[in-house]
């Protein structure tokens, strides 16, 4: 059965970015390893530790569409029409952009829940990865996250944009996490167990 997964490259003091947006120092790890792993982008080859590889290789396989914010896409300039992950994108929005030319790849809804919905649909038995901080937040006050993956980075940010800041409905249970230790970084994955 598919999964709604948030994940992020956090800081270990819960930043996802600088205050700039910027997000050098918690993606240094995707390029700091031997072993390559392709993505469906050719700028966006992936360079890291064995432990790594096999367990981005097992979460890419996984994935049947993503869910993103329009703040994000907007930084990212939609991934030039192709996510590296290479699969079909959900953006929310309120304001969808007039001029898109990837209709193919990426769709434009108003809410979290319309967002779920159109992407589940589109990924069939694979797995939903929500890519946005605050669109995760509301996925999960909503109570459509299921789990949530962390790539932990050893690096302390001091400041910058936080990944779970606002939630409305606390405490949010997790299960015990599942670890794979990677170089410059542990990735964790959790179930929700309480929202």
């Amino acid at each position: 059965m598919s999964k709604v997964i948030a994940n992020m490259s956090m800081s270990l003091d819960g930043y996802i970015a600088d205050p700039a947006d910027g997000i050098d120092e918690l993606f240094g790890w995707m390029g700091s390893g031997d072993v390559e792993v392709p993505t469906a982008v050719d700028w966006a080859t992936f360079k890291v530790s064995p432990a790594s590889a096999e367990y981005m290789r097992n979460a890419l396989s996984g994935v049947g569409a993503l869910i993103t914010g329009r703040h994000l896409f907007d930084i990212t300039h939609g991934w030039g029409g192709t996510h590296p992950v290479g699969v079909p994108v959900v953006v929310v929005t309120h304001e969808p952009p007039t001029d898109w030319p990837h209709p193919e790849t990426f769709t434009f809804v108003g809410s979290v829940q319309e967002a779920v919905a159109t992407a589940k649909a589109l990924a069939g038995d694979k797995d939903v990865v929500v890519a946005s901080a605050k669109v995760a937040q509301q996925c999960l006050d909503a109570g459509l996250l299921d789990a949530i993956s962390v790539d932990l980075v050893p690096v302390l940010l001091g400041e910058g944009v936080r990944w779970f800041e606002n939630l409305d409905k606390k405490p949010v249970r997790l299960s015990n996490p599942t670890v794979v230790e990677g170089h410059g970084v542990t990735h964790l994955a959790y179930e929700v167990t309480s929202a």
